[in-house]
């Protein structure tokens, strides 16, 4: 027996509805703790001569939403956010890079 075939395209929807969904829902989820670098700075005594960086005032820094007050909520915006850019920087990259039919090549195979 065999299995039906899926489009590229649905294929594509359903992963990126899929990423959406995880980033969205998990960002929601994350926790509020500190990650493994902050934890270890407060446990040794550096956090203070952290500084800022240079996105410490975009709109998403801080793994948040400026303007949410919400930083559950913040965060599932902000998880959204990054994974439609990364897909538009890496779909821009690929349809830059892509390699295009040669003419030359094309009318010879006929």
């Amino acid at each position: 027996m065999t299995s039906p075939r899926i489009s590229k395209r649905a294929f594509l929807l359903v992963g990126l509805l899929t990423a959406l969904l995880i980033a969205g829902v998990g960002s929601y989820y994350a926790s509020g703790h500190p990650d493994g670098l902050e934890y270890v700075a407060e446990r040794t005594g550096f956090i203070d001569s952290a500084q800022d960086g240079a996105a410490a005032d975009s709109p998403f820094a801080d793994y948040g939403t400026k303007g949410v007050e919400d930083p559950r909520v913040g965060g599932g915006i902000a998880g959204v956010v990054g994974v439609l850019a990364t897909l538009l920087l890496a779909g821009g990259l690929f349809m830059l890079l892509r390699r295009k039919p040669d003419p030359a090549a094309l009318s010879e195979t006929k």
